[in-house]
């Protein structure tokens, strides 16, 4: 169950900050607003942890890819996410130099094991004393499954039953133990009590994981719980496990059917609609005005190099963008084992606006999602009507350069979202679950 709101209470934002390491737009790295290097170096990454727990941000979410060829060598060459740090190596290095930002981390099911990634942010979770969060995913990439001893992608329907038995095994694991198990009873020499240990014992379609996890249960229970996809299978493990989404409709009458549809999902299931958080990833460009704005976006549009947005667009579509004609409209797109959602939606996108190929590779090369482009107020006004017209519960930010774009953010929207009561002046708790507002879970094995 989430924490029900009072009759009245009003709606607060909530604030994620998407880092990619750094930031999605292909030519981020290129902009002199940014730091070319910040993916890949930890005092940089620090740096931005600390900015946005300064606008009181309620999280730092890195995200994840398991494969560097992913796409032809003219692209690659040119991007800046080539190489980065694992996620869950530089969290528990930012949670040394922040104390209260949430920070949450994509770990795929497909290509992982749930002792490991049980144990991983458990660990993560106590060493930030309780701001872990993580985010589920299947990876859709088929290009990973070449670096784990397979030679084809896992099909789409399998990732997803893997998925949610590979969620009840690390949920199981997590509550291994009682929150009351370690004693440590220095005069009886006992360190634990036997009677406050369970042994999972877990045998499935996919997974024989005996346990018990070899760490106290998680500070939180368990981390928050985060799930990013959109098609009707992801909405479902969603509906069912989830406690925060990261969403990506562009249009707000898209995100409202979704989060109609995800919410009434969870009522049908019994569960709370608060305990959830639906945060759709918004790229915001800010200015003194909005022509400041627009110029700066077309600045860093302009350095999307042709070969990277192409690239872009043949992972989003899962087909060979190279081979379609640059100034004809998108060719029919046949059904793929690629990310289901977002491909649609940049069909449904190119059909809509009658948009060409090159039209399309400009897009996919920047952002293709939600854009904020304008001054603090008109960004702030965006983010209210999403807010108040059951669209989100808040956004995952997404910031056009590093550290230009975040300290834009941080420095002119926060302070107006503030002054209109929009979002926290201070953190109401210690724990990320605190901040979002959402309940502990209880131990499935143990009460007490």
């Amino acid at each position: 169950m989430g924490v029900t709101r009072a009759a009245g209470e009003r709606r607060m934002l909530r604030l994620g900050a998407f880092m990619r390491p750094v930031s999605l737009h292909t030519a981020w790295w290129r902009d002199p607003a940014s730091w070319p290097d910040a993916n890949f170096n930890v005092r940089h990454l620090a740096r931005f942890a600390q900015t946005l727990e300064r606008g009181r941000f309620d999280a730092f979410f890195t995200a994840d890819h398991l494969a560097v060829l992913n796409m032809p060598m003219a692209a690659l060459k040119r991007s800046a996410t080539s190489t980065s740090f694992d996620p869950l190596t530089l969290l528990p290095a930012l949670a040394m130099v922040t104390e209260r930002i949430g920070l949450i981390a994509t770990a795929s099911t497909t290509y992982n094991d749930p002792y490991h990634i049980a144990r991983k942010f458990a660990s993560l979770d106590h060493i930030s004393d309780g701001r872990a969060g993580w985010n589920v995913v299947t990876t859709s990439n088929p290009d990973a499954a070449l670096n784990f001893g397979l030679e084809a992608h896992v099909e789409h329907g399998e990732r997803y039953d893997r998925a949610r038995e590979f969620f009840d095994v690390v949920t199981g694991l997590w509550d291994s133990w009682a929150d009351d198990a370690f004693i440590a009873d220095v005069d009886s020499g006992v360190y634990f009590d036997p009677d406050r240990l369970h042994v999972l014992n877990h045998k499935g379609p996919h997974f024989s994981v005996r346990g018990p996890l070899n760490i106290a249960r998680p500070v939180q229970g368990w981390p928050v719980i985060v799930q990013a996809g959109a098609s009707d299978a992801g909405r479902q493990l969603a509906a069912e496990t989830a406690e925060a989404v990261f969403s990506a409709p562009s249009r707000i009458e898209d995100a409202r059917a979704m989060y109609a549809d995800v919410k009434g999902r969870m009522a049908r299931l019994g569960r709370d609609r608060d305990a959830m958080k639906i945060l759709p990833g918004a790229f915001v460009v800010v200015g003194e005005t909005r022509a400041e704005a627009e110029a700066k976006l077309a600045r860093l549009d302009a350095l999307v190099h042709p070969d990277s947005g192409l690239a872009s667009l043949s992972v989003m579509l899962g087909t060979d963008a190279y081979a379609f004609d640059l100034d004809a409209p998108l060719p029919e797109i046949p059904e793929t084992n690629a990310s289901r959602s977002g491909r649609q939606q940049m069909i449904d996108r190119a059909r809509r606006e009658g948009l060409t190929v090159r039209d399309l590779a400009r897009i996919a090369g920047g952002y293709g999602g939600l854009k904020m482009v304008g001054t603090p107020a008109t960004i702030a006004d965006t983010m209210e009507e999403w807010l108040v017209t059951d669209a989100c519960d808040g956004f995952n930010v997404i910031f056009p350069t590093m550290p230009g774009g975040l300290d834009d953010f941080v420095d002119h929207v926060v302070p107006e979202l503030q002054r209109r009561g929009l979002f926290r002046r201070e953190y109401e708790g210690r724990t990320l679950r605190e901040n979002l507002g959402l309940e502990r879970p209880g131990n499935r094995f143990f009460s007490g």
